[in-house]
C-alpha cells in the first residue's frame, strides 16, 4: 500500500535529498554497463541488481546520518513505450519492469525503516524521446494519452508519487500532469535547460512553469529543475511567483551542454565541493527550497557536500 499518496510529507518545508547521476555514477566510477543507459535493466541481473543496492544504501546511510528526508528514485526513466523497441522490449515486459523497480526500492526502504525522516517512494518517468535533442513536438493531448500507460502501471504499485524528469518542452509536461492526476498520483514536473537557461525548445523556465499550471489547474505539487549546471540558469531564478513553485534542484556536477555531454566519452564529475556552496546559493535567494540531489555528473560525494552546505 503507497504510505504518503495522500499527503507528500516534503510539502512541510523540511529537508529532504535524493540521490545523483546513478547512470554516470555506475558507468564512468564503476565500470557498470547499462544497455540503452536505462537503469531498470540492471535489476534481474544478480550483479546489477546489487551495484543498485549499494548505490542507493550510500544515499539512505546519508539521510539518516543528517537526520532529512528521502526521495527514493526507481529505474523507470527510460521504460516505456517510446523505448521498447531500442530495448527489444514488450509492453508486458516494461508493465513488469515498472513493478519490479518499485519493488525493488520498497525493500530498500524497509532496510532503512530507522531513518528519522520520511522516505518517499517516486516513480521517475523521462519526456517522449531525448531529453538532450527532443525529436518532435508533443501536443498536450497526446502526451495525455501516451504517459498514461505507463504511469497506470505504476498507480497499481505501492508508489508515493510520480516525477516527470528532464522535460524538455511545456506541452508534454501538461499532458503528464494531467495523466499523473487522472490515475490519483500525486506528480512532480522537474524541467531541463540549455545553458542559455531556456528549456530545449526555446521556451523560458518561467513560461513553461506557468504553462503548467494554467492547464492543469496548478496539478503538480512543485516543480523541479534536473540535468543542468547551475551556471546554467541560476540567473534565471529569484523572488518570483513561478519560481516560488520550484522546491528541488538536481543538478549536474559538468558545466558542459547537453550537446558536449552527449559526445563525451569521459566523465566531467566537477567539483562536489563548488557545487554544494552552488546550492547555498540557491537556498539563499530560494528558501523555500526543500529538495535537493543531483543528476548527470554526480555521485554520493556531491550530495554530501550539497547536504552540507544546506545545513550550514
Amino acid at each position: 500500500m503507497a504510505r504518503y499518496r495522500n499527503a507528500l510529507p516534503q510539502l512541510s518545508g523540511d529537508v529532504y535529498l535524493t540521490d545523483a547521476g546513478v547512470e554516470t555514477d555506475l558507468i564512468f566510477n564503476h565500470g557498470i554497463e547499462i544497455r540503452e543507459f536505462a537503469a531498470h535493466t540492471l535489476l534481474p541481473d544478480a550483479s546489477g541488481r546489487a551495484a543498485l543496492e549499494n548505490y542507493f544504501r550510500g544515499f539512505l546511510s546519508l539521510a539518516r546520518d543528517t537526520g532529512a528526508g528521502f526521495i527514493l528514485d526507481s529505474q523507470t526513466w527510460k521504460a516505456h513505450m517510446h523505448w521498447a523497441d531500442d530495448l527489444g522490449a514488450s509492453e508486458d515486459d516494461l508493465r513488469a519492469a515498472n513493478s519490479e523497480s518499485i519493488s525493488f526500492i520498497a525493500g530498500l526502504r524497509d532496510e532503512f525503516a530507522s531513518n528519522e525522516g520520511p522516505i518517499v517512494l517516486n516513480a521517475i518517468i523521462g519526456p517522449r524521446g531525448d531529453a538532450y535533442a527532443p525529436e518532435e513536438d508533443v501536443a498536450a493531448h497526446e502526451a495525455e494519452e501516451y504517459h498514461h500507460r505507463q504511469l497506470g502501471w505504476l498507480a497499481e504499485t505501492d508508489v508515493d508519487m510520480v516525477t516527470g524528469a528532464t522535460f524538455t518542452q511545456s506541452d508534454e509536461a501538461i499532458g503528464f500532469v494531467r495523466a499523473a492526476r487522472d490515475v490519483g498520483l500525486p506528480v512532480v514536473m522537474s524541467f531541463t535547460v540549455e545553458t542559455d537557461g531556456k528549456l530545449p525548445s526555446g521556451q523560458s523556465l518561467g513560461e513553461a512553469i506557468t504553462a503548467v499550471d494554467e492547464q492543469t489547474d496548478a496539478g503538480a505539487a512543485y516543480f523541479m529543475v534536473n540535468c543542468a549546471h547551475p551556471d546554467h540558469f541560476s540567473h534565471v531564478l529569484g523572488d518570483f511567483g513561478w519560481a516560488r513553485r520550484i522546491l528541488g534542484l538536481r543538478c549536474n556536477a559538468s558545466r558542459m551542454s547537453h550537446e558536449e555531454l552527449d559526445n563525451s566519452e569521459t566523465l566531467d564529475d566537477g567539483d562536489p565541493v563548488e557545487l554544494g556552496g552552488q546550492y547555498r546559493e540557491f537556498k539563499a535567494i530560494m528558501p523555500w527550497l526543500n529538495v535537493f540531489g543531483g543528476c548527470c555528473g554526480s555521485d554520493l560525494r556531491h550530495v554530501t557536500q550539497i547536504a552540507k552546505s544546506i545545513a550550514a
